[in-house]
């Protein structure tokens, strides 16, 4: 009866502790920033972006910055518009032409706009 009630004492412990773990630990959150956009743009440019990667990033909406889900927003219809994914396995570029072009566009006026965000900080 003693090896039951130790046994079982030790059980609740234990089963107690890993309750209060996964009651104090917070759920984790991904934060898109400007920084991750344009280094995905710049990937996608280089054409060393995967389609894993590029619907990883641009697939999860941005609640903390309007600018940036608009942004987001755009690139994703870039890449429904212009989108080559069938090349990609190929080792070619991820958009065509004209979606090269706009991507390259969008990429400067977020850049442009996070500089300008930054410096207004300071």
């Amino acid at each position: 009866m003693a090896l039951y009630l130790l046994v079982l004492g030790v059980c609740l412990l234990v089963i107690g502790c890993v309750f209060l773990a996964l009651m104090s630990v917070g759920t984790p959150r991904y934060r898109t920033e400007a920084n991750d956009l344009i280094a995905l743009f710049d990937k996608a440019l280089e054409s060393q972006v995967s389609e894993t990667e590029w619907n990883t990033i641009i697939g999860y909406p941005i609640r903390h910055d309007e600018y940036l889900e608009n942004t987001r927003r755009r690139a994703m219809h870039l890449m429904d518009t212009h989108g080559r994914r069938w090349q990609l396995a190929q080792g070619k570029s991820l958009l065509n032409q004209e979606g090269h072009a706009e991507l390259t566009v969008l990429r400067d006026h977020l850049a442009a706009h996070t500089a300008l965000r930054e410096s207004q900080q300071r």
